[in-house]
């Protein structure tokens, strides 16, 4: 007897976690959704929220109820950067470490947003449950079990100490870095392992933004912090202040040497005013660690988040990689459910995002050595813009059409011009009169991007649907079209002829694209569609 069915069962109610309910409930795809702790954070973790990050959200429908949140214009800290200093009393002299691109308008529709996730995770929480997920809290996934066809898992209320059986076709384990899905897999993780320890301080200073003499920024080190580095941060726009300094277990330190006085000294010795008025609101110790799963996927059990990989935050990519996990698996285990994929396509997660872990973690690892003053020149070349790291990666899988094998996941430079395997470009179009961006075209179905009717392209989309089932949308961008380019010739944009085609996938991805008209084009894009969609 099983005490709930549902086809996906998530385990961690993290950002990473209810970003798969809500994708997947928006996909039509019930879930029923487990957390150990009694509701969502109640600290501002995670604080900035990426370009590429938005652009899911927005897909899904759901972006202005995240924007809402942002306080203010959260920009001017992200275009502040990466700054250094003696004490914040002497910002005037700060050192630039790093000034990322995030954004642009000729890259993006959506800019980055500072919101912390204690109020992100909140509204997430809502959304998912609108959209058919059963979200339960003080519940902790205690067993599961797999066959061909479901996996079979115990899960206890904390508050009752009751047993539930779940029978689920899929589950997801979205449990964080100390992952009981991943250790009950039995998934080893490869890379550097713990690389620093620090202790998250926040923390309310009223002075403290006269201090800094209103410069914004998204952290700010100091090297004057008694025996330590210490960063500060207020992305998320409100108090608290988070500052973190490290320690070192090597030379016998512990959270537990930070007491509230300690960390009251720490601060206003990073800030050069010993008299500043400091309240400690909370301490979290953490560790900065780099590692991947050798395997995000186990049968019907999926690792996403900092289930499969952790990296040291530098960069913040860490929550934004998770959501983007999500986001990739999401549309694929509901293409799956509904019959439109085969199973091959779920194979496709681990190669596309495993590789874009391994990749991102090694960029996180960089810039923690860069930051920390370890980097020697040859680490400093290889470090890419945070641009290409969020929105210029590569998927190189068996559902991409036109990859090369060795071909890299991040390149020097961005470039987002229709390749197979990237982010199909962003270009504003009108649409009727309403200004809407390629972005949008994107979200449950296939679409077919093509410059005119009457180039076969049309034609051949209707025939492969019909021919493998699977719904595929097209749509005609041209000056006399439904859709017409506003600012930029699409096929310059993706980098086809004046008869060419570009199928993207639900995600935004490029599956396929033909620079022209060829023979056979029922039959090419068929193949291509199949490819796309696991059909062996």
């Amino acid at each position: 007897m099983f005490d709930t069915k549902v086809p996906v069962l998530i385990v961690g109610a993290g950002p990473v976690g209810l970003a798969t309910a809500l994708f997947l409930g928006r996909h039509g795809v019930k879930t029923l959704l487990v957390e150990k702790r009694d509701g969502t954070s109640v600290l501002p973790r995670a604080p900035g929220l990426q370009a590429r990050t938005m652009e899911l959200f927005r897909s899904a429908g759901i972006h202005h109820a995240i924007r809402a949140l942002e306080m203010g214009d959260s920009h001017p800290y992200f275009e502040g950067g990466i700054l250094q200093v003696e004490t914040f009393s002497g910002i005037d002299d700060a050192v630039v470490l790093e000034a990322p691109s995030l954004d642009g308008p000729l890259i993006s529709p959506e800019r980055v947003m500072g919101c912390g996730q204690d109020r992100y995770e909140k509204v997430l929480v809502e959304l998912a449950r609108e959209n058919g997920c059963d979200v339960r809290f003080n519940h902790r996934l205690v067993s599961f079990i797999q066959d061909t066809h479901h996996v079979t898992a115990i899960v206890e209320d904390k508050v009752t100490g009751e047993r539930l059986t779940v029978r689920a076709d899929y589950l997801v384990g979205a449990d964080g870095a100390g992952s009981r899905t991943r250790e009950a897999l039995g998934v080893a993780r490869a890379g550097r392992g713990t690389v620093f320890n620090a202790l998250s301080i926040y923390f309310r200073a009223p002075e403290l933004e006269t201090v800094l003499k209103g410069r914004k920024f998204i952290l700010c080190y100091a090297t004057a912090a008694p025996g330590t580095l210490m960063g500060l941060s207020r992305l998320h726009g409100r108090d608290p202040w988070l500052a973190a300094p490290l320690y070192e277990p090597a030379k016998g330190e512990s959270p537990a040497d930070f007491t509230d006085e300690r960390c009251v000294e720490i601060v206003r010795a990073a800030a050069g005013k010993a008299d500043l008025e400091v309240e400690v609101v909370a301490k979290v110790p953490w560790e900065g660690a780099q590692l991947v799963a050798e395997t995000f996927r186990v049968r019907r059990v999926f690792l996403a988040g900092d289930a499969a990989h952790v990296h040291p935050p530098a960069g913040g990519f860490g929550a934004n990689t998770g959501i983007h996990d999500a986001h990739n698996l999401a549309w694929k285990l509901a293409a799956v459910l509904r019959g439109t994929a085969g199973d091959a396509l779920l194979d496709s997660y681990d190669a596309e995002r495993r590789r874009v872990g391994e990749a991102m973690a090694e960029q996180a690892m960089i810039r923690n050595r860069i930051r920390h003053g370890h980097a020697d020149a040859a680490t400093r070349e290889k470090m890419v813009d945070d641009i290409i790291i969020t929105l210029g990666y590569r998927y190189l899988s068996d559902a991409i059409s036109g990859t090369e094998p060795d071909a890299d996941v991040l390149s020097p430079r961005l470039e987002l011009t229709g390749q197979p395997g990237t982010r199909a470009p962003h270009l504003w179009l009108d649409r009727a009169g309403e200004r809407i961006s390629t972005i949008d075209l994107f979200w449950k179905d296939f679409v077919l991007l093509t410059g005119s009717d009457d180039n076969g392209w049309t034609g051949a989309a209707v025939e492969a649907a019909k021919r493998l089932d699977v719904p595929v949308r097209t749509h005609v961008i041209a000056d006399d079209g439904e859709l017409k380019p506003v600012d930029r010739s699409w096929p310059k944009v993706y980098g086809v002829g004046e008869d060419g085609a570009v199928l993207v996938r639900p995600d935004g991805f490029v599956a396929w694209r033909a620079h022209g008209a060829t023979r056979g084009q029922a039959e090419v894009l068929t193949a291509a569609l199949a490819k796309a969609t696991g059909r062996r």
